[in-house]
């Protein structure tokens, strides 16, 4: 939790915040990486994959994936990942964003081969507790009180924010599997 909240937090920051309390678009991430499936653990549901660079990785399916038992050694399996934060400056007084399920929604897919969609989305509100313009840093206390500290790329970046602000950050990230 502490490191997706710094990611967060740092993905907002390195993005200007260009108008108050109107919700920004910030960064989106995408990511694929494709595996062929080497071997099948069908009683405990791991499936072995072989990705591109000849790397191997044992990854664990859950009961959602209803398709299982039609995985097959041979198959290329190709993950997207995809990362999206959208932010804004709060004014006083704006209720606090509901925090969201941890656990993902699951979308199968249609089609002939197993495949589907897993999302989680999560909203966070950080308050800014210090600014440090000359070493491109921010101090901010999290929803539990706790107090962080962070380096930031740009320093320019700094100049939309005050100490006190309330930033609220809304993180999704989305795992889209296809089977081939």
């Amino acid at each position: 939790m502490k490191r997706t909240i710094l990611a967060m937090l740092a993905a907002t920051l390195m993005t200007p915040l260009a108008v108050v309390a109107q919700l920004q678009k910030g960064p989106t991430t995408t990511k694929d990486v494709k595996g062929r499936i080497v071997a099948i653990d069908h009683q405990n549901r791991m499936v072995s994959l072989q990705d591109e660079s000849g790397d191997y990785e044992t990854v664990a399916v859950g009961t959602d994936a209803k398709r299982f038992d039609e995985l097959k050694v041979g198959d290329t399996v190709t993950f997207r990942t995809i990362e999206a934060i959208a932010y804004r400056i709060r004014k006083p007084g704006d209720p606090v964003p509901p925090r969201g399920s941890d656990e993902p929604t699951v979308t199968p897919a249609g089609g002939a081969r197993p495949g589907g969609t897993a999302a989680t989305q999560e909203t966070i509100v950080v308050k800014i507790k210090a600014i440090d313009a000359k070493n491109a840093s921010v101090t901010f206390l999290d929803s539990a009180g706790h107090s962080r500290h962070l380096r930031v790329e740009d320093p320019k970046r700094l100049a939309s924010l005050k100490v006190g602000d309330e930033v609220e950050i809304t993180y999704t990230e989305a795992v889209l599997v296809s089977v081939k």
